[in-house]
């Protein structure tokens, strides 16, 4: 799809833009159904740790699992058409496959995600890196009752400049903006897209309308990561603004 110019102009300005209902229905089924399976496997090996929480993911509350390196079917969307056009845009012709994860809030949890950059979570990890795009992807209707995520434009606060965060020992997040501004929040159909910057602060509130909210997120770059974590992919999945093989 062609991304249009009014798109990219505002993620370089704000730092992250939102493309509605853009997925396939086909994609967005199978990204329903590996979330379901992802949910039960974490929901095992919490019980394998004889645990209700493992890092930031908390049972029946909100859940943030990495997902492609067991379900390989994802690579048909995240590795697709669609996000090689939204790269393109943003990234240029070379392109990396970083990482992916779904990140799904219960239905009336009480549970918010506190404001961070989620490059102040690799800078925690690596040090310095490259800027990351993230594209968020809504399974569901998003709203602020059900816990959408909120964008802080980047002239706000950062601009665009890695801040320095704090655990927050309740739930084990990194927070970097402590301040008044609410953000603003996206409001959209199942299917749509939220692309933003890894510099670009971003927070989501309570879930409390008793259904799940389930988005799955996926990262790239324009040149690797550094460091050799596993947790970084890594694998370039487009080439001279083309799509190439990934092996496995």
């Amino acid at each position: 799809m062609n991304i249009p110019e009014s798109k990219i102009e505002q993620f370089h300005r704000d730092g992250y833009f939102v493309l509605e209902s853009v997925i396939p229905d086909e994609h967005l089924e199978l990204l329903r159904r590996v979330c379901q399976s992802a949910i039960e496997s974490k929901n095992a090996e919490m019980d394998a740790q004889g645990t209700d929480v493992i890092g930031i993911s908390h049972r029946d509350q909100r859940y943030f699992i990495r997902a492609m390196p067991s379900f390989p079917e994802l690579r048909e969307f995240a590795l697709g058409d669609l996000m090689a056009s939204i790269g393109r845009s943003i990234l240029g012709d070379t392109i990396y496959f970083k990482s992916d994860q779904y990140v799904v809030k219960y239905g009336s949890s009480e549970m918010s995600f506190s404001w961070h950059q989620d490059s102040g979570y690799a800078q925690k990890r690596i040090g310095d890196h490259p800027e990351l795009m993230g594209c968020w992807c809504a399974l569901d209707d998003v709203s602020e009752e059900n816990g959408t995520v909120y964008f802080l434009p980047k002239q706000r606060f950062g601009n665009g400049q890695v801040v320095d965060h704090v655990k927050v020992e309740e739930t084990n997040d990194l927070a970097g903006y402590f301040g008044d501004d609410p953000g603003e929040p996206v409001i959209a159909p199942a299917g749509s897209i939220a692309v933003f910057s890894s510099l670009t602060f971003h927070r989501s509130g309570t879930n409390l309308s008793g259904d799940q909210r389930r988005v799955y997120l996926a990262q790239y770059t324009a040149e690797p990561m550094p460091g050799g974590d596993s947790i970084d992919a890594n694998k370039m999945f487009v080439q001279d603004g083309r799509l190439v093989e990934i092996a496995d």
